[in-house]
């Protein structure tokens, strides 16, 4: 199929033509105008919205009203509306209907301007036109002398809009109709023209709205029902039906975003100027422009460049307007943007350090770098200072834990870093390395790694030294170890602050990292930083720079486990049952501290318990004191019942409960097998045991069960979970406690490998 045809729009226009047919007949049959034309007069079937414009999706409602003349009778009106409905119903049609007289229609349009809109685009299908003819000219009248009032209705519910769903260029998984730059944007486009306060490119917009109504067609096609959200499993069929490559279509549909937004941006701008009654101050040289910065000054709300000013001979001018726009948290004038786009030289390289320091300037200027990028960038400017921007540009995440695409995702991370931006030595290199850590992703490879070299080598041709560029290519390769190494390794090992600690090799550096993990981690997403993670980073984060100065070390013998020390309850006995339980709430969900009766299987059980009470374990620690054990357990869940929790533990203790058949695991959707690796060198304590699996019910008890068949012990397990894969470590120990030979590492890898196929 020619994905640049008009086969979808005819289609639609076909689905509308056919139901056009449909409510004609029902129409006829319900006032028996066929007998008698003068029964129809006086009501009217009426399309709004979407059906209104003949743009009927495979899945949409018929958006149908049923208008009447106020001195049409009650029953009458009753009777044709049931002789209308009823058989569409019994048709399985899809329906949003809706019974009203011209006066209430037009009270509902006055009071409601999202019914307005849907006047707007009102057309009569059948009975008496000239009655919604009528009507809707008068609803356009009342739009049109209500306009000023009603936009700022509109913005609001835009904006709140859009704070919900997001923007369709950006977010992880777009949404065609709410998202901004989305459809319904595409339809208050055409609202704000028949205000005739401003004007956009219409035939431009009507354009974008039919080439995303394509994608959404293709989206109803292929899933069989209506959605509007574009995810990742919906993405390949999706493509195929419209003859593009998965990376295409994304690439294709979210720019369809961007530019829809860019208009609205424009067209939003153009309602500002009206609104807002404050004349420019003109003197007899022209208009009075406040100065900014050199060649850079504001017009009214906007940033421009100065007449005179020659872009291609002073090419630092634009970093010197972007800077000063983003610092006072104004707009570039978008016809500034595409002037800079068309004239602007070339900076030498390496770059002088006044175009480095207006760079960092705009990096480090906080909220308002996002606006003032997204302008430059849509204009083409931000490709001369960054030509490997364009891998990156729109390119959605493979990570259900983003919520904005690569390229927002790491502008959002430099606004945030920004915050941050005290707690370093050296914020410049911290604002470089922001924008630039995810800049492999555009490439083959870890990103990480490909991501080390870019950054080091854009660093340079932007003028920062060797030492320094050096600098910013460590905190791309590393970016990811301190929320890795804190969520999958026992950070109260002190070997693993020691590892941390050999690849920061300095405080400033650590610092540097530490912020740049929070900002990166806050970019991506609520859950990416919450309170859990944030404990374990900055607890983690605490122990390297202790290691640093030199305050620890990586003895085996300095291992204590956790806790420092636990008083041990006198229970009389040395029953299998006897156990103490202390529930506190802890960073988002609960920390569980038992004390019971040490023997071999005791983690298995109280994971097994957990898993059988519904609890998701997020990380346990244990110790052995005397003929006790003391564990701790951290679960997702607040406010957990102690009595309940006890109460079901004690036969599982107790060994009366077969986990076996209770937690047997399902298989797995995932056609992935587990991954179990053995992380060699990580610990001087124990061996460290990995798996990477789906995440399913009675996971962590069947890797626990498979360690103990085997005559080990688990000193500690990190529960991690990323969308549906769960990425957990174990700390096993042989019968003396300590880590397992080549051999007994082998077998307990491919135990556990075994156990969870």
């Amino acid at each position: 199929m020619d994905p640049s045809g008009d086969a979808f729009g005819d289609r639609r226009r076909a689905r509308a033509l056919e139901a056009d047919r449909l409510l004609r007949g029902l129409f006829a049959g319900a006032v028996g105008s066929a007998d008698d034309p003068r029964q129809g007069q006086g009501v009217a079937l009426v399309a709004v919205g979407g059906y209104g414009r003949s743009e009927l999706s495979p899945a949409s409602d018929l958006d149908v009203v049923l208008l009447h003349d106020p001195s049409v009778g009650e029953e009458r009106i009753r009777e044709i509306a049931e002789a209308i409905w009823y058989p569409l119903w019994d048709q399985g049609v899809a329906l949003d209907h809706s019974v009203r007289n011209t006066v209430q229609m037009r009270e509902a349009a006055l009071e409601d301007h999202r019914a307005a809109m849907g006047m707007l685009d009102a057309r009569p299908v059948a009975g008496d036109s000239g009655l919604v003819l009528a009507l809707r000219s008068e609803v356009l009248t009342d739009w049109r002398r209500d306009a000023r009032k009603r936009l700022v209705e509109v913005r609001e519910a835009r904006e709140a809009r859009i704070e919900r769903s997001g923007w369709l260029a950006h977010a992880a998984v777009p949404d065609l109709k709410e998202s901004g730059g989305g459809l319904r944007d595409g339809v208050v486009l055409r609202a704000m023209v028949a205000t005739w306060l401003v004007d956009v490119p219409r035939g431009e917009a009507e354009a974008l709205r039919s080439a995303l109504l394509d994608v959404r067609d293709a989206l109803h096609e292929t899933s069989g029902r209506r959605m509007e959200k574009l995810d990742g499993e919906h993405l390949v069929d999706v493509a195929r039906l419209l003859d593009r490559d998965t990376h295409e279509l994304e690439h294709h549909t979210r720019n369809i975003g961007r530019r829809v937004a860019h208009l609205s941006s424009l067209a939003w701008r153009r309602v500002d100027d009206v609104l807002e009654t404050r004349p420019t101050a003109i003197t007899s040289t022209g208009p009075v422009v406040a100065p900014l910065d050199d060649g850079v000054g504001r017009l009214d709300d906007e940033v421009i460049v100065l007449q005179g000013v020659d872009p291609a001979e002073d090419p630092e001018i634009a970093l010197r307007a972007a800077a000063a726009a983003a610092r006072h948290g104004l707009p570039i004038g978008s016809s500034t943007a595409q002037h800079l786009a068309r004239t602007l030289g070339d900076i030498p390289e390496p770059w002088p350090a006044s175009a480095q320091r207006a760079l960092v300037d705009l990096l480090t200027a906080g909220p308002g770098l996002v606006a003032v990028w997204d302008e430059l960038d849509y204009a083409g400017v931000t490709d001369r200072w960054v030509p490997e921007w364009a891998d990156i540009r729109l390119r959605g995440s493979s990570s259900p834990v983003h919520r904005y695409t690569v390229d927002r995702h790491s502008v959002e991370t430099c606004v945030l870093a920004a915050e941050v931006a005290r707690d370093v030595d050296r914020p410049d290199l911290l604002a470089v390395a922001a924008l630039l850590h995810d800049i492999g992703k555009g490439r083959d490879g870890d990103h990480s790694e490909v991501g080390e070299s870019m950054a080091e080598e854009i660093a340079l041709r932007w003028g920062f030294s060797a030492a320094d560029a050096r600098v910013v290519a460590r905190l791309v390769r590393w970016h990811l170890l301190l929320p890795n190494i804190a969520t999958r390794r026992d950070i109260e090992d002190p070997s693993t602050a020691v590892n941390v600690a050999e690849y920061v090799e300095s405080e400033s550096f650590l610092d540097l990292l530490a912020a740049l993990t929070q900002a990166d981690a806050r970019a991506t997403s609520a859950s990416a930083w919450s309170s859990w993670r944030r404990g374990l980073v900055h607890g983690l984060v605490a122990k390297v720079r202790a290691s640093l100065d030199g305050t620890t070390s990586a003895d085996a013998e300095a291992y204590e486990g956790w806790p420092a020390h636990v008083p041990i309850p006198d229970w009389g006995s040395q029953s299998l049952t006897d156990l103490s339980l202390e529930v506190e709430n802890h960073r988002g969900g609960s920390l569980l501290t038992f004390v019971t009766l040490d023997r071999p299987g005791l983690m298995e059980s109280i994971a097994g318990g957990l898993a059988v009470l519904g609890l998701e374990i997020r990380s346990a620690r244990t110790v052995t004191i005397g003929d006790a054990a003391a564990s701790m357990w951290e679960v997702t869940r607040a406010d957990v019942d102690v009595t309940k929790v006890r109460e079901r533990l004690k036969p599982i203790l107790a060994g009366e409960v077969d986990l076996a058949a209770r937690l047997a695991l399902s298989p797995s959707p995932d056609a992935v097998p587990p991954r179990v690796t053995l992380l060699h060198q990580r610990s001087e304590t124990a061996t460290l045991v990995e798996v990477r699996a789906q995440d399913r019910r009675g996971l962590v008890w069947t890797v626990c069960r498979a360690i103990r068949e085997l005559g080990h012990s688990i000193r500690s397990a990190h529960l991690s979970t990323y969308g549906a894969e769960a990425r957990d470590v174990f700390y096993v120990v042989d019968a003396d406690a300590r880590p397992l030979d080549e051999t007994a590492a082998e077998q307990l890898r491919a135990a556990v490998a075994a156990a969870l196929t």
